[in-house]
């Protein structure tokens, strides 16, 4: 797949950040609106580039983020990681230094750098995100919106809730549409979390789509085996592609 991995300074260390682009015919189509990937709390793995490079091939420059690059090129099995206690501290560890400000600090780097590039657009480009990454990709839309055209979630969590940094905080900041893909069955952004989500993204006019999947959390990531719906995946990503072929022109 072509891919090329990017080192970018920030005040904490080098962001590992790893730039997907059209295979075959689409690549002649330059320079490339660019798409911010962030992975599930897998980290960056396998199934996380392959799905960038799904993306990429519908004409974008792709770019998956390791927001978990202080603790190095790390990633866990979604699969086995919670019901190991010494593999849970550490994915609990990974997570809690990957504060959702600092990791919009750390994207907004990433643009300046891509900005540098002559083969791809990062003045206003798409994120979207999966479970941590889909709480990442709406928080990374409140906190740089001038630079956010197109924000889509995908199976988040905690992106409604009591907590200061909650991302629904900032929803009246965001000038770019958004997308929620959101599951039945999960904890993490429960009825009531929807409810006030909506609740506030129309009070500040901000353009959204919200779909409920009958799946479970975790449904559109392929190794991450229990939850994984195939039916389900399927129609995130007819919804996603229709929606950055929309809100980010090629």
């Amino acid at each position: 797949m072509p891919v090329t991995e990017l080192d970018v300074q920030t005040p904490d260390g080098v962001l590992d950040a790893y730039l997907h682009t059209p295979d075959g015919a689409a690549a002649s189509a330059s320079p490339l609106p660019v798409v911010v990937f962030y992975p599930d709390a897998g980290g960056v793995r396998e199934t996380m580039h392959q799905m960038a490079q799904r993306l990429a091939d519908e004409g974008y420059a792709v770019a998956v983020v390791n927001y978990y690059y202080r603790q190095g090129k790390v990633s866990f099995d979604l699969n086995s990681t919670f019901a190991d206690p010494d593999a849970r501290t550490r994915i609990m560890a990974a997570l809690a230094g990957a504060d959702g400000a600092l990791v919009a600090r750390d994207t907004a780097l990433l643009l300046d750098a891509l900005a540098a590039r002559g083969d791809v657009r990062a003045d206003r480009v798409g994120a979207v995100g999966y479970c941590r990454g889909g709480n990442l990709a709406f928080t990374f839309a409140g906190a740089v919106p001038r630079r956010v055209a197109v924000a889509a979630s995908i199976h988040g969590g905690s992106i409604a809730t009591d907590a200061p940094n909650s991302p629904h905080l900032n929803a009246d900041q965001i000038q770019g549409a958004l997308y929620f893909g959101v599951a039945t069955d999960d904890p993490h952004c429960t009825l009531e979390q929807q409810e006030l989500l909506t609740t506030v993204l129309d009070k500040a006019g901000v353009r959204y789509e919200l779909d409920r999947y009958d799946a479970a959390h975790g449904f559109a990531v392929p190794d991450h085996t229990a939850p994984y719906d195939p039916a389900a995946a399927e129609l995130h990503w007819q919804k996603i592609t229709a929606l950055f072929a929309r809100e980010l022109p090629r």
